[in-house]
């Protein structure tokens, strides 16, 4: 079973949430399919029985590069292929009150319109909507990125049986 982990990334803070979310969904026996916006595929989304997408804050919402796979990649939603995928997301931003949690929801947003079942990072991470750092992310952050993977693998892995 495959997990698509979809991102943005300017400088190179988000990847590296990427990069956990994948270690995470690994841990959980399924496969992480690690997709940067310039990469991703609908084949990928296809195949995919969840999807963790993640963004830098760009004004309080998730980067245009991000928006633009989800409005390109509509036809996914309108064939029902992306309907009950389990969709997570993260963010990192350069301020702490840089609106993390407003690009999480944007996120969250698409992905509810794709049909996906949302889920946050679990109650031994921060138990809220989703990983979000300042800056590089730090190895707290970089754990509950893996949290973050492992639960939205574990969940897709209970509804795709």
């Amino acid at each position: 079973m495959k997990v698509l982990v979809l991102y943005y990334s300017l400088t190179g803070n988000t990847r590296k949430l990427a990069e956990a979310v994948a270690k995470g969904v690994r841990e959980a026996g399924a496969e992480p399919v690690l997709r940067s916006t310039e990469e991703v595929t609908k084949e990928d989304f296809a195949e995919a029985a969840g999807i963790v997408a993640g963004s830098p804050v760009y004004f309080g919402t998730m980067a245009w590069q991000l928006k633009k796979v989800f409005d390109e990649f509509v036809t996914m939603r309108r064939q029902g292929r992306t309907e009950n995928m389990v969709g997570a997301a993260f963010a990192s931003a350069g301020n702490d009150t840089g609106g993390k949690e407003t690009t999480i929801f944007s996120i969250i947003n698409a992905l509810m319109i794709y049909g996906c079942i949302i889920v946050g990072d679990p109650l031994d991470a921060t138990g809220h909507y989703g990983v979000g750092c300042v800056g590089s992310p730090d190895d707290v952050a970089l754990a509950n990125a893996s949290k973050l993977g492992k639960r939205a693998a574990e969940l897709a892995m209970k509804i795709s049986r």
